[in-house]
């Protein structure tokens, strides 16, 4: 292969799209059974928007398929997250990473803080994620308002399946 090909533009990193979240929100649950149902695969399927399957593969590991909707670009990704549990109750910390095939990309992580607040949780938080391919070119309002809206869907039931209201 000559020198410069290792130059040329690729469709999956030709158009990174970095984009940052962060968000509050009180639970109506103690910690433990907060973060217990925080690394509960039967409980994350149920939240996570648009997921057909997760499979918990070790104590900090999971497989995940997910179809999600981004503007006019519909895509099946298959990725995997693990969690790294070495501060917890108090904090743990998840990455991860998806293939939507010609849709393009997505990886990331975020930490995840849980403090007590009486029989409530305060969990707040912040997340790094970077898309490429086709959902990279959808440009940063849609993809930053999609993923909002998917944090806000995963929340909402997560606060109905902790015995809250969305």
């Amino acid at each position: 292969m000559p020198h410069w090909e290792c130059c040329l533009p690729n469709a999956y990193t030709e158009r990174l799209f970095p984009m940052e979240l962060q968000e509050e929100v009180t639970i109506p649950a103690r910690r433990d059974k907060v973060l217990a149902s925080l690394t509960d695969a039967d409980v994350l399927r149920q939240c996570i928007p648009g997921c057909d399957e997760l499979v918990q593969v070790s104590a900090t590991e999971y497989t995940a398929k997910v179809v999600l909707k981004i503007g006019p670009v519909k895509a099946k990704f298959s990725g995997n997250v693990t969690l790294d549990m070495s501060a917890a109750p108090d904090r743990l910390t998840l990455s991860g990473q998806g293939d939507g095939g010609i849709a393009g990309f997505a990886k990331g992580g975020a930490d995840v803080t849980l403090v007590d607040a009486g029989d409530d949780t305060i969990l707040t938080y912040q997340a790094k994620a970077e898309t490429g391919g086709k959902i990279a070119q959808l440009g940063s309002r849609l993809m930053v308002s999609t993923a909002r809206k998917l944090s806000k869907s995963f929340f909402a039931e997560f606060l109905v399946i902790m015995g809250g209201a969305p």
